[in-house]
């Protein structure tokens, strides 16, 4: 088994446009002696997957796709083939009907809540700076031009204006600087302040804040930390009567997806419903986003059956299926604890990427995911009443296996099932469909080790672990993209060598890593902390429980 592991690992992490790794294996071939059984290609004789990441090369081919009806794709999920008409397809509920979801604002006499659209502002007049506040002005003026600019250059930028800032801004630059400094791949608290700051600049100023950037503000309030709690949900909420109450700006479906998805995650399962509730009485359709949320929601309560029906409903509702609701259905599936029925919808995947001539597993950064999901809500929105123009649109989208979908695997089978096996055969099929390597995997393996090295009998050994840091190096020195040492990653691998190697080990190991990364210091501080208390454990406390209750944010990163 060590042999496929750690040849698997290091095949995975191997791509030419993403760093390079030699074409051998790292460790001599005799050091283990596992070896795996032949396994059946789902793919047709004579095909072979190919690995490109960027689709604009000159004269490359598009890939042929057959064009795949509705029902089809409402049973690329159905694990018992059950009929459409059963219980589970039928939207009945079982659970006692819920409270609506109500504001304080008492309505204007028409007996309506009154609110004020985009269309009954006037736009704000940018005041005039002085000569010597106009080189702050410019250098902003210049940074909202750049496609690339980070959100923390962006505010620095931002701060050398004049305050209010926002004031000095033409209509057109503000909603820029609200775009730039709500893109960011992962929301922090430091995010958050930038972007609420900006925001209390505009009432400073009295701006109107459009929908959009309440939206982005209530987002940045119930998800700047890993783990979503009540503290979080109430930030939210009180930032959403806001915007209704005191702001009077109407709230659309998307905002009412962003506070059902933030209630889900916080495992407040009635408010999401109210929220639910609250969308239907205001007569709000459900968005692609909205719909997604659902098929998680249904996961995180372990209900697989719930999660066939969200998905159903989204195909049903006409919106675009691609690989992210595919891979959140997938994670649903094994959060409901159905290992089976995600691997059908595996097989399944894997399928449909053979029935495409020159397949290809497209590249893409969190960036045009997001882009591309935007993309796809408006075009449903633009052609509802144009089924061959959506059918045209969805035949364009890759549904087969991606990166997210075997995180999600290897997460399953490190946290729950401890099967090594499954986790290298994983690996091994990530390979073969050209899938590089990424840091989340390293984190999952060394949180495996964590959890079920350090006993008797058990697949997660000593060797195998430093196997697995031993790749890492090597995939670090090659500068793979997407692998680097992070917060969690650091902490994971303090944790598994504690339970597999001990502590003068961990500690051999914890010189290493400071030698390799260069945390800010509150990271350093946090890390180390984690260290001493891994490794000098509070009388009475169960380290193993500890581990998992914080396994969810580790999930986030």
């Amino acid at each position: 088994m060590d042999s496929f592991f750690i040849n698997a690992l290091v095949q995975a992490g191997t791509c030419s446009n993403h760093g390079t790794i030699s074409g051998h294996s790292m460790l001599p071939p005799s050091f283990f002696t596992y070896h795996k059984s032949r396994r059946r290609s789902s793919q047709p004789p004579g095909h072979q997957a190919r690995h490109v990441h960027d689709s604009s090369a000159p004269g490359e081919l598009r890939a042929r796709r057959r064009t795949i009806t509705r029902e089809e794709y409402k049973g690329l999920v159905d694990y018992y083939r059950e009929s459409y008409t059963t219980q589970a397809g039928s939207g009945q509920s079982t659970e006692r009907e819920t409270p609506r979801l109500v504001l304080a604002t008492p309505p204007n006499e028409s007996g309506h809540l009154m609110v004020v659209t985009d269309d009954a502002w006037t736009e704000h007049k940018a005041l005039t700076p002085t000569p010597d506040e106009m080189p702050t002005v410019l250098e902003m003026l210049r940074i909202l031009g750049e496609d690339e600019a980070e959100q923390q250059q962006v505010f620095s930028a931002y701060s050398a204006m004049p305050f209010p800032g926002v004031a000095y801004l033409e209509d057109r630059a503000r909603r820029r600087l609200f775009h730039l400094l709500s893109r960011v791949e992962i929301k922090s608290p430091q995010s958050m302040m930038r972007y609420l700051s900006v925001i209390d600049d505009m009432k400073s100023a009295d701006i109107r804040i459009r929908e959009s950037e309440w939206n982005s503000a209530i987002s940045f309030a119930g998800r700047c930390y890993a783990k979503v709690t009540a503290v979080e949900v109430e930030a939210a909420l009180r930032m959403w009567k806001e915007m209704e109450e005191q702001a009077r700006v109407k709230s659309g479906n998307v905002t009412f997806s962003i506070l059902f998805d933030i209630a889900t995650k916080a495992g407040k399962y009635v408010l999401a419903e109210m929220i639910l509730k609250e969308m239907a009485s205001r007569n709000l359709p459900l968005n692609r986003f909205a719909h997604t949320g659902l098929i998680y929601y249904h996961g995180v309560r372990q209900d697989g059956q719930g999660v066939r029906k969200a998905y159903r409903d989204l195909v049903e509702a006409g919106h675009i299926v691609d690989n992210v609701v595919m891979d959140c259905v997938t994670a649903s599936l094994l959060r409901a604890g159905e290992l089976p029925a995600a691997e059908q919808v595996y097989e399944r995947r894997k399928q449909l990427f053979a029935r495409m001539t020159d397949a290809k597993v497209p590249a893409m950064n969190w960036r045009k995911m997001r882009e591309l999901g935007n993309v796809l809500d408006k075009a449903k929105l633009a052609w509802t009443d144009d089924s061959q123009k959506i059918q045209q649109i969805q035949a364009e989208q890759y549904l087969g296996p991606d990166l997210r979908m075997y995180t999600s695997f290897v997460e399953y089978h490190c946290s729950v099932s401890g099967e090594l096996r499954r986790v290298t055969s994983m690996l091994d099929e990530m390979q073969s469909f050209g899938i590089p390597m990424s840091g989340r995997i390293f984190v999952k393996l060394f949180k495996g080790f964590a959890f079920h090295g350090g006993v008797k009998y058990t697949s997660w050994t000593r060797a195998r672990l430093e196997n697995v840091w031993v790749s890492l190096k090597s995939v670090l020195d090659s500068e793979v993209k997407d692998v680097s040492i992070q917060k969690w990653m650091v902490i994971w691998m303090i944790r598994a060598f504690a339970k597999c190697c001990g502590r003068e080990r961990t500690m051999e190991l914890w010189a290493e890593v400071r030698s390799r990364w260069k945390p800010d210091p509150e990271e350093l501080v946090s890390v180390h902390h984690k260290l001493m208390e891994t490794l000098s454990p509070v009388p009475g406390s169960a380290s193993d429980s500890r581990e998992r209750d914080i396994d969810h944010e580790t999930n986030n990163e």
